[in-house]
């Protein structure tokens, strides 16, 4: 399941370094994360580490997309070509 950030997020920007995939960016209002290059941090980390630094709780599960732990990895391996 791909991550997303709510509304309580406050911009900070911590997450953006964070995510071995490129996945977030900044939105309009705050920092947003696309689906299709979110991988949850599988293959890279045990936890999501935009999770782990975000210091609000603003980034949860995208109930839109939701993927199983070898659909993530695969989504990993055809990102980075592994």
């Amino acid at each position: 399941m791909a991550l997303m950030i709510t509304e309580d997020c406050i911009s900070c920007g911590a997450c953006v370094s964070e995510c071995p995939n490129d996945a977030i960016s900044q939105g309009d209002l705050y920092f947003v994360i696309n689906p299709e290059r979110c991988t949850e941090c599988v293959g890279f980390y045990n936890k999501p580490q935009c999770v782990e630094v975000c210091p609000v709780d603003a980034i949860i599960p995208n109930p839109d997309h939701r993927e199983s732990h070898e659909e993530l990895l695969a989504k990993k391996k055809q990102l980075h070509g592994e």
